[in-house]
């Protein structure tokens, strides 16, 4: 069977089992604050498994796309060294909400297994965990008798807690679990050692490809547990060790779900997969890691310096070290397998295909990107490595190996490396040390302390929003928050006309008014579906009647630039072509940023155009048409919009101005007329083939006219109210070239008198030239560099010249030493001007043959002009 074949079949058979077929949840997780990736096939259902949203259907399955490479499902650094570990990879799920539970759910992996997919029974074992004596909790004996009726004794194995007892955080749902393990070694490796002994022993050839969680517990804030009101079955089976058994491949990396992609790399890099270690490692690195980025940015997550994308960034980079390391990529390589993967794909998630040139654009640039990284970094450690040296060290230091790799993105195994082949050693501890030291600041910057739910009464929550901005209401539920030093509350409201973040709109604000009290509303989040109020003080009675009463003028230029932004969509379609489609969004009160695939700056007369559609479609107050709880099915043939990475329901809602027709969550505007007039303020790039605007509505659209208005009205009283002010500024600004070649030619006669009258004065001690001088006018840092290479070009051997400046106040310390004196009398520039720099309050350095500082103290030049003499022993 093909892997596509297996991933129907799985599905297929759940459905002959009363399970509803859904599609995988985005990989890129937007709307929860607690995860960035989708690292299990569970996290999707996690409001059903939390109690906040009833389940229906009760039965499902699906292959989810995963991604495991942060936190405590981190496979990152075993990925490409071994034969089983990835980093995005398909989990085959069944789920059951509070219906069937621990024998159907073993039943049912078993006639998959062994009826379906014919696998040996004698293969296959199953651990069920054998109960903590600390937590009070007894073996699972109801699943191992359940298992009985299957396997014999032998092939069911105790397991421990790390390996048998799921849990979805440090609180929440969680239970024992169940795992299949199957035995694909030779009858005679069988023979010599039982499969029994070698399950969840890190053998390749036995290995877990399926895991039943029973979720049957809460775990509380104090670690203790309590019994969940409905039992939930969570089965995860790893698709790709599911084809490998199934293939007889003794890796997963020869599975037709890599091959095709390995075979487009050693077609394209020359080498030959499985003749060398450090070239299969780089290739199964290359070929894993391109489907991680690529489903992250076809679900809409961009590589970036911060959170989500910052990861997607990582992955990427760790497949170019690796390819430029060891397969001899030295330009662009990554993008070009993006077809292959495409092809093999597609099919079942046809996102790629839809995407495939946006996926190629954004990879080429960010490969291009990185290895201009790596050429700088190679250029910084080449002169690292000439300083250790230099000083006699044969290690290079940890803390300047850390510097290359935070400050400029230059991986430290590649430091090792090329360390290593110039006869050096890397300070790993060191290393390590900073690193550690990294980490502690973020987590601390990071941490949050959340204390258990406190239930006041039973219920669900409702949100009013769409058409009320007050609501009377109870509080359900609320919980202690501590982050850093600030403390703050979580409330749960029955009823609620705050809109809660989600979809790029941010969270409403407000209060919560009893008869004796007014509670401020700072903030309003989405958690796991749930909305949750965010509060500095808790009310002296949570159990009191409310109001709830959201801030109406913020949540009115919310409205009116959430609509913008669907307005603004369609005029770029119209405008730009219909390649269009949205990669992000953010709503706040006070601006609009909209992010879209397109492939070229736009010009001033397309934002133009843009802008004149929105504001004649402002004019004509098109009223806002609300379709709620339409069918998915029916909201497509209505043409509703629907954006790649977000995940919709059965039932959806749909917002309607006119043409404009997008599934949409979030507050509008009642009709296009109430957002006044539009102004797009700014264009941008964000990544390959996505581009950024940045726009305002309403008041403060006209409000950046006035401002535009009063710039003008200054510009003409500088140039006393001049009729035509770009002809008076292009006059102004041509006077100003011509004053600023005269003083250029000024200041290089002045270096040359300066230049002339330095080495007149030069002294010579120790048969070295010296000069030396605080500079009597202020010139700019490029003329005193000019200054110095001029003097050594006119004197390039036994010398040493050292130059103060001061330029806008601000001091500058200047060495250039001859090369034969670099080499012979093992001065350095650099070094000496860093020592020296100190008596300016500054730092610097450079090369061994030039090097400048800068600094904060003018008056400490003179000494330390002194200093580099004295440093130089001269």
């Amino acid at each position: 069977m093909t892997a596509n074949e297996i991933r129907e079949s799985y599905k297929k058979f759940f459905e002959s089992k009363g399970h509803t077929i859904v599609p995988s949840a985005p990989m890129v997780v937007k709307d929860d604050p607690t995860l960035m990736f989708t690292n299990a096939g569970m996290n999707q259902w996690k409001d059903i498994i939390l109690g906040t949203r009833e389940p229906e259907p009760r039965r499902r399955t699906d292959s989810q796309k995963c991604l495991r490479v942060s936190g405590k499902h981190n496979d990152l650094e075993e990925v490409g060294h071994d034969t089983y570990h990835h980093t995005m990879f398909e989990m085959l799920g069944n789920w059951s909400f509070g219906d069937y539970f621990k024998e159907e759910a073993i039943d049912y992996a078993w006639e998959y297994l062994v009826d379906v997919l014919h696998l040996d029974p004698k293969d296959l074992y199953v651990t069920v965990f054998e109960g903590s004596k600390e937590e009070g909790l007894e073996r699972d004996d109801e699943a191992a008798s359940f298992w009985a009726k299957h396997v014999p004794a032998d092939h069911i194995i105790n397991g421990n807690k790390h390996d048998n007892f799921w849990e979805m955080g440090d609180t929440g749902p969680c239970g024992p679990c169940s795992e299949i393990h199957v035995d694909s070694r030779s009858a005679e490796e069988k023979a010599k050692v039982p499969g029994r002994e070698l399950v969840n022993k890190d053998n390749p050839q036995v290995i877990e490809i399926w895991n039943i969680v029973f979720m049957q517990y809460n775990r509380k804030a104090d670690g203790s547990l309590e019994p969940l009101p409905m039992h939930v079955i969570d089965t995860g089976m790893g698709f790709e060790r599911l084809v490998r058994m199934l293939q007889g491949k003794n890796s997963n990396y020869d599975t037709d779900i890599f091959q095709p992609i390995i075979k487009k790399e050693e077609q394209l890099s020359g080498f030959t997969y499985g003749k060398e270690e450090n070239v299969d490692v780089a290739m199964r690195v290359v070929a894993d890691h391109l489907r991680a980025i690529a489903f992250s940015i076809a679900d809409g997550q961009l590589p970036s310096n911060a959170k989500a994308g910052y990861v997607i960034r990582r992955i990427l980079r760790r497949a170019v070290r690796y390819a430029y390391t060891f397969l001899n990529q030295k330009q662009a390589f990554i993008y070009q397998l993006i077809p292959t993967f495409v092809k093999e794909m597609g099919g079942a998630y046809p996102e790629l295909t839809a995407q495939q040139e946006l996926i190629t654009r954004v990879i080429k640039e960010e490969e291009d990107s990185f290895l201009r990284t790596l050429a700088t970094g190679i250029n910084l450690l080449d002169g690292l490595i000439r300083e250790t040296k230099a000083a006699g060290s044969d290690t290079l230091d940890g803390a300047k190996a850390f510097t290359l790799f935070d400050t400029y993105g230059f991986p430290f195994d590649l430091t090792e490396l090329i360390c290593a082949e110039q006869g050096l050693k890397t300070d790993e501890e060191g290393f390590n040390a900073e690193m550690q030291k990294q980490k502690e600041r973020a987590r601390n910057a990071a941490a949050v302390e959340t204390g258990d739910w406190v239930v006041l009464r039973e219920g669900e929550d409702k949100f009013v929003g769409w058409d009320e901005t007050e609501a009377d209401c109870h509080i359900l539920r609320y919980r202690k928050v501590q982050q850093k030093k600030q403390t703050y509350y979580e409330l749960v409201l029955d009823t609620t006309p705050f809109y809660a973040e989600m979809g790029g709109q941010v969270g409403d604000k407000g209060i919560l008014r009893s008869a004796n009290e007014t509670v401020q509303i700072f903030d309003t989040k989405r958690e796991n579906n749930l909305p949750i109020h965010l509060t500095k003080q808790l009310p002296e009675n949570p159990a009191a009647d409310f109001r709830a009463v959201i801030d109406l003028e913020a949540r009115r230029s919310s409205e009116a630039n959430h609509t913008a932004t669907h307005l603004i969509d369609q005029a770029f379609r119209e405008v730009l072509g219909s390649h269009v489609e949205q990669k992000g969004s953010l709503v706040t009160p006070d601006y609009l940023r909209f992010d879209f695939s397109h492939f070229q700056k736009m010009t001033p007369e397309e934002l133009r155009k843009v802008e004149q559609i929105v504001n004649r479609r402002i004019r004509e107050d098109i009223p806002l048409q609300d379709h709620r709880n339409v069918p998915m099915e029916e909201a497509k043939r209505m043409g509703a919009i629907a954006l790649f990475g977000e995940k919709y329901g059965d039932e959806v809602r749909v917002v309607q101005f006119g043409n404009s027709v997008e599934f949409c969550g979030g507050c509008h505007a009642k009709s296009t007329g109430r957002l006044g007039l539009l102004r797009i303020v700014s264009e941008s790039s964000v990544a390959a083939g996505v581009r950024r605007i940045e726009a305002l509505t309403g008041k403060a659209a006209e409000e950046s006219i006035y401002m535009q208005q009063d710039l003008l009205t200054g510009l003409k009283e500088l140039f006393n109210n001049a009729k035509d002010l770009t002809s008076a500024i292009q006059k102004t600004i041509e006077e100003n070239s011509g004053l600023k070649a005269q003083v250029e030619d000024f200041v290089k006669q002045k270096v040359q008198q300066i230049k002339a009258s330095l080495i007149e004065r030069a002294e010579e001690v120790n048969g070295v030239k010296v000069l030396k001088s605080v500079l009597p006018m202020s010139i700019s840092p490029d003329a005193v560099k000019d200054l110095a290479f001029q003097v050594s070009g006119q004197l390039p051997e036994k010398m040493l010249c050292v130059l103060g400046s001061n330029y806008e106040g601000k001091p500058l310390l200047t060495v250039m030493i001859s090369k034969d004196l670099v080499k012979d009398n093992a001065l350095n520039a650099g070094q000496m001007v860093r020592e020296a720099a100190k008596l300016i309050q500054g730092g610097g350095g450079g090369a061994p043959h030039f090097a400048t500082a800068g600094g904060k103290d003018v008056n400490g030049l003179e000494a330390a002009v002194e200093k580099v003499l004295e440093l130089a022993n001269l």
